[in-house]
């Protein structure tokens, strides 16, 4: 596994998005056009957190978050969102 040199700042969540469903449960393959992004991911860093709040997610940690939350970006050409943990619904 490569480090990651991206560490995000106070309350921000840098997540590595779950990969989308290739198939529906019947079997009926989705095209590119039709596919959700997905809502689910893994927290790969934490920041440190507010003064008087502590982080509460870890990295590692399997996460919901909003559909709007976060903003994407692509870094070694892997996909990843950060957003703050404000954003983050629940743990899974």
């Amino acid at each position: 596994m490569e480090t990651l040199n991206i560490r995000p700042l106070a309350d921000r969540v840098l997540v590595e998005p779950a990969a989308a469903d290739q198939r529906t449960s019947g079997g009926i393959i989705i095209p590119d056009t039709a596919k959700e992004k997905p809502q689910k991911g893994v927290v790969v860093a934490v920041g440190n957190g507010k003064k008087d709040e502590p982080m509460t997610v870890k990295v590692g940690d399997n996460v919901l978050y909003g559909k709007y939350a976060g903003t994407e970006l692509n870094f070694n050409g892997k996909d990843y969102m950060i957003m703050r943990e404000s954003d983050i619904v629940a743990i899974i």
